[in-house]
C-alpha cells in the first residue's frame, strides 16, 4: 500500500518519509500536538469547568468527607455522637468495583452461610468485582455457574429458601430476562404463597446495568422498569398483637442502584442483609470512573431512602445511577452556561435553586422525600436512562401528580432514553445527556 517500505526481520519500517502521504500524517500530528498544548494553557471559563464523573462534588475525595457520609451507619456503632464514631476509622481510595468487592468480602467473612456464584465470578468476573474472592474464601463459596441465567436465579431461590445467604451475579443486566420467570413468579411470590411460612429474603441478585458508551442493544440496557410490576405482599409482625399482618402496599422485591463507591458498598451490604430479596444494579460506566475514599469498616446505608444531594426551592430533579452526574452538569450549565448555550438560557433562570434527589432504591421508592420536595418547589423533572414508555419515571410522575396536583406549577417532565433499542453507533444520542436535561429545566422553569 505504501511505497518505499523495506522489511526487516522484526517489523516494517519506512525507508524514507518523502512520500506525500507521510508528509500529510506528519503535519496532522504537529497540528494535533499544538492543539493539545494550546488547550492545556487555555484560561478557565468564568463559571469554572463543567463537572464530570471524575470531578463531581458528589464524590468524597477525603477521609473526613467520607466518614461524614449522610445515612452511613457502622455495624459496630455504639456511640450516639456521630463525631466520636469517626475516631480511629480509616478509609481507602476505591473505585466502584473495588467497593463492591470489599462489600462481598465483608459479607463472606461475617456470614458463614454466604456464597457468591455466577458466570466467571471465580475468575474475578468481567468487571473484576469478585477478584481474588475464590482464593480467599474457597471455591466452594465463590464458584462459577453454567451460562444459564434462569438456572442462576433458580439456584439462588432454592439456596435462600434453605436459609443460606445467596449472592448471585447476572453478568449483564441485559441478560436477566431469561431469569424473569424465576424472579417475578417465584422469588417475588415466595413469601405470599406460603402465607409467610417460607421466604427467600436472603437472595441478592447483582447485575451490571446502564450504558457504557458502546454496549449497544445487548450491553447497555436499563431493565429496572420491567420489575416494577413484580407485585406481592410483605409480611411483617404487628407490634401490638404479636401476629403476622399483611401490608398490601409493600413489595417483597427491592431494586437498588448506587451512584458511587461509598454508596455501592453500604447499599450492597444492606441488600445482602435485608430480609427481602433484592436486585442490585451497578452502573457499568461507574465501575472505574467513580473514585472516592471509602470507609474500611463494615457499614450500611438504609434501603428505601432517597438522598437529597442539592437543596433548592424552585424545581426538583429526581434521578439515580449514572444520570445523577449528567444532572449535576446540567445544573452547572444552567447557572453558568457556556457561550454556545448562553442565548438559550434566560438570565432570570441562572439563579434558580434546584433540588437534586438521588432515589437510590427504585422499588419501593421514597415517595415521602420526593413528594415533600415537590410540595415546596412546585416543579419536577425525572431523569433516567431506560426508555420512557412504561418506565420508572412514568410511575413516579403519576404518583406525584396525584399527591401534589394543587402545588404543581408545571407538568411533570421526563428526560429518558428513547423508545427504541439502545443503538451502538448512536448510543450517545440515546442517553439523557446534560443538554437534554438542561432543555427540560429551562422549559419547566419557564412554563
Amino acid at each position: 500500500m505504501f511505497p518505499n517500505l523495506s522489511c526487516s526481520s522484526t517489523m516494517f519500517t519506512p525507508r524514507k518519509f518523502a512520500h506525500p502521504m507521510f508528509r500529510t500524517f506528519s503535519r496532522l500530528a504537529r497540528l494535533n500536538r499544538s492543539g493539545r498544548r494550546w488547550q492545556s494553557t487555555e484560561a478557565h471559563p468564568a463559571g469554572g469547568h463543567l463537572p464530570s464523573i471524575a470531578t463531581s462534588t458528589f464524590l468524597k475525595p477525603t477521609r473526613d468527607l467520607a466518614l461524614r457520609t449522610a445515612g452511613l451507619r457502622y455495624v459496630d456503632q455504639t456511640e450516639a455522637d456521630p463525631a466520636r464514631e469517626m475516631v480511629g476509622r480509616e478509609t481507602r481510595k476505591m473505585n466502584m468495583y473495588q467497593a463492591v468487592r470489599d462489600a462481598l468480602s465483608i459479607a463472606l467473612t461475617k456470614d458463614d452461610t454466604a456464597v457468591v456464584f455466577g458466570e466467571d465470578v471465580a475468575f474475578g468476573g468481567v468487571f473484576r468485582c469478585t477478584m481474588g474472592l475464590a482464593e480467599e474464601f474457597g471455591r466452594e463459596r465463590v464458584f462459577n455457574t453454567p451460562l444459564t441465567e434462569q438456572g442462576i436465579a433458580g439456584f439462588g431461590i432454592g439456596l435462600a429458601s434453605m436459609g443460606h445467604t445467596a449472592i448471585a451475579e447476572i453478568q449483564f443486566a441485559d441478560y436477566i430476562f431469561p431469569a424473569f420467570d424465576q424472579i417475578v413468579n417465584e422469588a417475588a411470590k415466595f413469601r405470599f404463597r406460603s402465607h409467610g411460612n417460607f421466604n427467600v429474603g436472603k437472595l441478592t441478585i447483582r447485575c451490571p446495568s446502564m450504558a457504557v458508551g458502546h454496549g449497544g442493544h445487548y450491553h447497555s440496557q436499563s431493565p429496572e422498569g420491567f420489575f416494577m410490576g413484580a407485585h406481592g405482599l410483605k409480611v411483617k409482625a404487628s407490634p401490638s398483637i404479636g401476629s403476622e399482618t399483611c401490608d398490601a402496599h409493600a413489595n417483597p422485591f427491592q431494586i437498588v442502584i448506587p451512584r458511587s463507591p461509598i454508596q455501592a458498598k453500604g447499599l450492597l451490604l444492606s441488600s445482602i442483609r435485608d430480609p427481602n430479596p433484592v436486585i442490585f444494579m451497578e452502573p457499568k460506566v461507574l465501575y472505574r470512573s467513580s473514585v472516592e475514599q471509602v470507609p474500611m469498616d463494615d457499614y450500611e446505608i438504609p434501603l428505601g431512602k432517597a438522598e437529597t444531594l442539592m437543596r433548592g426551592n424552585d424545581l426538583t430533579v429526581v434521578s439515580w445511577g449514572t444520570p445523577v452526574y449528567h444532572c449535576e452538569t446540567a445544573l452547572k450549565m444552567l447557572s453558568h452556561p457556556p457561550p454556545s448555550l448562553a442565548p438559550h438560557v434566560p438570565e432570570s433562570l441562572r439563579s434558580a435553586k434546584i433540588e437534586l434527589i438521588d432515589l437510590r432504591t427504585i422499588m419501593p421508592w421514597d415517595v415521602e422525600t420526593v413528594a415533600e420536595s415537590v410540595q415546596r418547589t412546585g416543579r419536577l423533572v425525572i431523569v433516567h436512562e431506560a426508555g420512557r414508555t412504561g418506565g420508572v419515571g412514568a410511575e413516579i410522575g403519576a404518583e406525584i401528580q396525584k399527591r401534589c396536583f394543587l402545588k404543581l406549577n408545571a407538568p411533570v417532565r421526563l428526560v429518558t432514553g428513547w423508545d427504541t433499542p439502545v443503538p451502538m453507533q448512536y448510543e450517545k444520542f440515546y442517553m439523557p445527556d446534560p443538554i437534554r436535561v438542561l432543555d427540560a429545566l429551562v422549559e419547566t422553569l419557564t412554563y
